[in-house]
C-alpha cells in the first residue's frame, strides 16, 4: 500500500528552492560549455557518470540493484521518457530561442497536475490551487514575453522549436506520473534515479555520436567544470533528493515549484552571461510566487 504523501512544510520549501536554483544554473552551464561539447553529448555523458555514481553509492552502503522486484519495465520506460525529454530540449534549441524553450518546457507541472488530479485521490486540487497554477503559468509567460519579440528567425522554425518545447514538458510530466503510478513510487530513490540516468545516458550518447557530436570535443576548464557540475551536483545529488521528495510529499505541490527554475535561469543569465533584464521578468516572478503560495493552500474537504 502506498504511503500517504505530506503537504509541503518549511523544510520541503527550502529544499525545493535549492533544487530550482541548481536546475536553473544548469542551463547556463550547458550554454557556456556548448562551444566545447555538444549539448546532447553533455547531457548523455553527465547521465552516464551520474548513473555510475548512484550505483557506487548503493554498493558502498551495502545494498545492490535488483531488477527482479517489478521495477524493471517502468524503470526502462522512465529512462526512455527522460531521454526523449532532454532530446526535445536539445533539438528544440536549434530552432527556437532558449526563452521559448523555458516557457514551454515548464508547462510540465500543468500536465503533471492534470494527470495526477484524475488518477490519485490524494493529489486532488481545489479552485484556489487551479487559480494558483494559472497565475504561475501567466507569470512564466510574462517573464519570458520579451523572448517572443526576437527578430531574424523563420516563423516555421520557431513553431517547430516551440512544439518540441511543449513535447518536452509533456514527457517530463509523463515521467512524474509514471513514477507515482507504478512500483517505482515505492522503490528506493536510488533505484529510480539509476534507471532514468542509465537509460537516458546510453540513448543520448549514441544519438550524439550519430549526430557527429563525438568529434571536436575540447575538454577545457569550462567543459570539465560544466560536466562535473551537471553530473555530480545536478544529475546525481539533486535528482536523488528530488525522488526522495516525491516519495514523501504531494507531487503536484512539488511540481509547481518547477515554475521557479526558469526564473533562476534568467537571473543567472543576467549575472554570468550579462543577459539584459526586462522589467517584465520582475512582474512575472511576482506572479509565480503568488501562484506557488496559492497552490500550497490546503483545499477544503467536503467529506471526511
Amino acid at each position: 500500500m502506498m504511503a500517504d504523501r505530506k503537504p509541503l512544510d518549511a523544510f520541503a520549501v527550502t529544499v525545493m528552492l535549492t533544487l530550482c536554483v541548481l536546475w536553473g544554473l544548469q542551463q547556463v552551464a550547458v550554454k557556456l560549455a556548448a562551444p566545447h561539447m555538444g549539448p546532447i553529448m553533455q547531457i548523455g555523458l553527465r547521465s552516464v557518470v551520474a548513473a555510475a555514481l548512484v550505483y557506487l553509492l548503493v554498493a558502498v552502503r551495502g545494498g545492490k540493484m535488483s531488477f527482479r522486484d517489478g521495477t524493471l519495465a517502468p524503470g526502462l520506460a522512465a529512462g526512455v521518457l527522460f531521454a526523449l525529454e532532454f532530446l526535445c530540449v536539445a533539438v528544440g534549441l536549434q530552432y527556437t530561442t532558449a526563452s521559448h524553450i523555458s516557457v514551454f518546457l515548464y508547462t510540465a507541472p500543468i500536465f503533471t497536475v492534470l494527470g495526477l488530479h484524475w488518477s490519485i485521490a490524494g493529489e486532488r486540487l481545489g479552485k484556489v490551487q487551479w487559480a494558483g497554477i494559472f497565475a504561475a503559468f501567466a507569470g512564466i509567460a510574462l517573464a519570458f514575453s520579451n523572448g517572443f519579440a526576437v527578430q531574424g528567425r523563420d516563423w516555421a522554425d520557431m513553431l517547430i522549436g516551440d512544439a518540441l518545447g511543449v513535447l518536452g514538458g509533456i514527457l517530463w510530466a509523463a515521467t512524474t506520473v509514471l513514477i507515482r503510478r507504478s512500483t517505482l513510487s515505492e522503490a528506493p530513490p536510488a533505484t529510480t534515479l539509476f534507471y532514468q540516468l542509465g537509460v537516458c545516458g546510453l540513448i543520448l550518447v549514441v544519438i550524439a555520436a550519430a549526430a557527429g557530436q563525438g568529434h571536436g570535443i575540447e575538454m577545457t576548464g569550462i567543459a570539465w567544470g560544466s560536466l562535473v557540475f551537471q553530473a555530480v551536483i545536478v544529475a546525481f545529488l539533486s535528482y536523488l533528493v528530488w525522488f526522495w521528495m516525491l516519495r514523501n510529499y504531494l507531487a503536484s505541490r512539488l511540481s509547481v515549484f518547477s515554475f521557479l527554475t526558469p526564473l533562476f535561469g534568467v537571473a543567472f543569465g543576467v549575472l554570468l552571461l550579462h543577459d539584459p533584464l526586462d522589467p517584465r521578468f520582475v512582474a512575472g516572478a511576482a506572479l509565480v510566487m503568488l501562484g506557488v503560495v496559492m497552490v500550497n493552500v490546503s483545499p477544503r474537504r467536503k467529506h471526511a
